[in-house]
């Protein structure tokens, strides 16, 4: 299941600070570097740039952060406290069936202020270049594979099993995103007990399905 993201935005953990008639606080700082490390790439996260962008001097940008480093880590920080743990408490939710349970699973995809999407796929871009960033990412993907894989479990799959299709659901639910497929919701509605059937071997219930639906109508701009 899929939909288009929206990018979640930090609480205001700060002041402001005051640049000339322009109030620009840590969250302003914060946005406008993942609005830039999503668009354009984390090369282009410099501090120069996202003052150009705000409008302000590059000297307010130091009352919240000690170094273009430091706003990286922030960045990394909260990209691992939100998109992982969010894998994590989404497949550890109680359900009856696995289908139920996989339900909670694609509310990843389907609510951008629970999931950033965007952010994730711009993380993994800029591990291709960074071995630090891989590590992160490696330990993120191993403790979303083994939360999927729990939940599994949980209805009575085998280790093996779990293993081989938490594997596959997220790597076809990631790989979906990564080739920017985006049917409407309509589509994808219409498809969702062949999904759940194809991802668990079981039959879902006709008011996971509805349930399932109702979220996607709340949370997905179609």
């Amino acid at each position: 299941m899929t939909g288009r993201e929206k990018i979640i935005r930090f609480e205001p953990p700060e002041e402001p600070v005051n640049a000339g008639n322009t109030k620009v606080t840590r969250e302003d700082w914060l946005n406008v570097a993942m609005d830039v490390l999503v668009t354009d790439g984390v090369e282009n996260v410099k501090v120069l740039g996202l003052s150009e962008r705000l409008d302000v001097s590059r000297s307010s940008f130091y009352w919240y952060f000690k170094s273009r480093k430091h706003l990286l880590d922030v960045l990394l920080e909260h990209w691992n406290s939100t998109n992982t743990r969010t894998f994590v408490e989404k497949c550890g939710l109680p359900s009856e069936t696995i289908t139920g349970a996989l339900c909670y699973f694609f509310h990843c995809f389907m609510n951008g202020t629970i999931f950033n999407l965007p952010l994730d796929i711009a993380i993994r871009e800029w591990a291709r270049n960074s071995g630090h960033v891989r590590q992160l990412l490696d330990q993120s993907d191993t403790i979303r594979l083994t939360a999927i894989a729990s939940m599994y479990e949980r209805h009575g799959y085998s280790e093996s099993e779990a293993i081989t299709r938490a594997r596959i659901l997220y790597y076809m639910q990631m790989g979906y995103h990564t080739l920017e497929v985006f049917d409407s919701l309509e589509t994808r509605l219409a498809a969702t007990e062949g999904y759940l059937y194809a991802f668990t071997g079981k039959t879902p219930h006709q008011a996971e399905i509805d349930a399932l639906a109702a979220y996607a109508s709340e949370h997905i701009d179609d």
